[in-house]
């Protein structure tokens, strides 16, 4: 099973936790410090919410949930075969799972991630500090430098889509 995945930026965690639980009538798979993401069944998304003050209402990013990693690699190679570049982030820890993933960047900059999580994880990012007490300032993971696919590149995710 595929599925949709929005990540969006968020003023405040809880609150935001407490609208989309309302909205969608579940309750999020998975709460950690600045981060919480919903799996909702009708209509098939992974609702994904980032705290990032000051950004709140801003999409974070784009992605597709497949169900294994030769998904995750099937999409790399008809990606490269169309001709779009693409970064690629195989056994990645981000957003408290570790992943295999893919990334593009659409026409107007917006970023796709196609994924597969392989496990969850304790830490939000590799060699991440778990987001630290307070909420993050820019970059989703709290530092672009503690998250691996943090990277300032035309391609890769921009410094707010650390995930």
């Amino acid at each position: 099973m595929s599925r949709a995945q929005l990540a969006l930026n968020v003023d405040s965690l809880d609150e935001a936790v407490a609208f989309y639980a309302k909205l969608f009538n579940t309750s999020p798979a998975k709460v950690k410090p600045g981060y919480a993401s919903f799996a909702v069944a009708q209509p098939p998304l992974k609702l994904v919410l980032i705290e990032n003050a000051g950004r709140g209402g801003t999409l974070n990013h784009l992605g597709v949930e497949v169900e294994s990693s030769d998904a995750v690699h099937a999409e790399i190679a008809r990606l490269n075969a169309e001709g779009m570049f693409t970064e690629q982030q195989i056994g990645t820890t981000c957003c408290f799972a570790t992943q295999d993933k893919v990334w593009v960047t659409g026409p107007a900059g917006e970023k796709w991630e196609v994924y597969t999580v392989l496990a969850d994880s304790d830490t939000f990012g590799t060699n991440s500090e778990v987001l630290a007490a307070e909420p993050p300032s820019g970059c989703a993971c709290d530092s672009c430098d503690s998250c691996d696919s943090c990277d300032t590149s035309e391609s890769a995710p921009d410094a707010t889509s650390c995930c």
